[in-house]
Parts: structure tokens; sequence; C-alpha cells
């Protein structure tokens, strides 16, 4: 099977501060100037923190960009301390950790995110990923679930849960899941390499074969080659016909 991934990546912020107006002569307005001086400080103060905390996740960005995932994962910390609610962070330090295979801080990760921001699509979408890393499949399916409710659209889920379900056996489910990101992005090589996969594991020659072709029609390189070895087409593998499409 083919699994799905997808890093999330924050834009900067742009922080507005706005003045005072013009100043009175009497000792009430003189001490309305003062305050509201003391609150444009305190924003410009704040401003800064934030800034500094958005640099930080930048700088996390990039490194997760070129693979450095500790080095990513550092700078992610260095935001959170500045700025802990950014689920963001959160959210792209949980991927540095699933890099790692560092499953279990992955999901504490996204679980953290999820706390700031409950309809955040990614938390939920990279959660399930972690959860299938750890072959914990009802919980992935449910964090996938989740994901899809918030984002209807979310193909990358779709994809997935279907890879859980069929993880589970629970291959009718699972070719659903498929067709649905298909009718989402009917040219998702993925899905029809994935739904092949299904079929094949039970048995079903003709639509593992006529989804295999579909996936190999748009990658003809990539899945020629996986398919002559992944273990999910070992039932159908010695057949001409599937041999023939190889």
């Amino acid at each position: 099977m083919v699994f799905w991934r997808c890093f999330v990546a924050s834009g900067f912020i742009t922080f507005f501060v706005f003045g005072c107006g013009d100043g009175a002569n009497s000792s009430t307005e003189t001490i309305k100037q003062v305050v509201q001086e003391t609150n444009v400080a305190q924003l410009l103060v704040e401003a800064k923190a934030s800034q500094k905390a958005e640099d930080f996740l930048h700088q996390g960005n990039n490194l997760l960009d070129a693979q450095r995932y500790e080095a990513a994962i550092a700078a992610y910390d260095q935001a959170i301390a500045i700025k802990y609610d950014s689920p963001e962070t959160w959210i792209n330090r949980g991927i540095a950790l699933t890099a790692l295979q560092r499953y279990k801080e992955a999901i504490a990760s996204y679980n953290k995110a999820i706390a700031i921001k409950p309809d955040k699509d990614e938390a939920w979408y990279n959660r399930g990923i972690a959860l299938t890393s750890l072959q914990r499949y009802k919980e992935a399916i449910a964090s996938y679930n989740k994901a899809i409710t918030i984002k209807p659209d979310k193909y990358e889920a779709l994809i997935n849960r279907g890879i859980a379900l069929t993880k589970l056996q629970r291959y009718k489910e699972a070719i659903a899941s498929y067709d649905k990101a298909i009718a989402i992005k009917p040219n998702k090589h993925e899905a029809y390499y994935n739904k092949a996969c299904s079929y094949a594991l039970q048995n079903n020659l003709e639509l593992a074969i006529e989804n295999l072709n579909k996936a190999i029609q748009l990658e003809p390189n990539k899945y020629k080659k996986l398919a002559k070895t992944d273990p999910d087409f070992n039932k159908v593998r010695s057949e001409k016909r599937f041999q023939e499409l190889l």
C-alpha cells in the first residue's frame, strides 16, 4: 500500500498597532492618555514576542523541509516557549517527531494543537498518521474521520483511512473511502493503487487488475515496480493476466 503524507507550513503573521487620539488638557484626559500609552507599549512588547515566536516557527519549518528534524524540534520548542497557543507550531513539531518515528511524542504534540484549536483538520489528519504507524488502526480511523468531518474534501485523509480499514480487513469500507477520494481527485494514483491492493487481498483478480492498471497509467514506473514485490498482491501475483500488466 502507499501511504499519503501532508505537511503543514504556517505563513507569517502581520501585527497592527493602533495609536491614540489627541490628548486633552484635563487631568482625566491626561490619565486616559497615560493608560492608552501603557496599553500601546504592552501591545508592542506582545507583538515583538509574537514575531519572535513566528521567526522560530519559520526557522523550524525550513529545517523540517531540509529534513533536519532534531533541529526543527528545537526551533519549535523555542517558539512554543514564547507563544504556547500556536496550533501550527505543535502540528509541525509533531510532523518532525513522526519523521523520527517518535510516534507517541508526536501524538502528544498533535493533541496539544487540538486542545488549542479543535477544528484544525491538519492536526487530526497527522495524528491519524502517527496512530497508523503504531498500528492503532481503530484510533487512526477515528482521527481521520475527524479530519474529514472538518474538511470533507480532504482526499489524503480518505486514502489513509482506507489503508487503516484495509489493515482491519474492512475491505468494503476501505474501497468506499478510496472511491470518495477518487471522486474528489480523479487522478489520485495512490487511491487506485490502494484500491487494487484491497481487491487483491480479497482475491478479486478482475478488479485488482482494473485498478492497478489505472494507477500504472498515471505513474507507470512507480507502480509496475512496486506491484512486483508488494505482499498485498501475493494472492494474484502468479496469475498470467497480472504478470502481463507488469
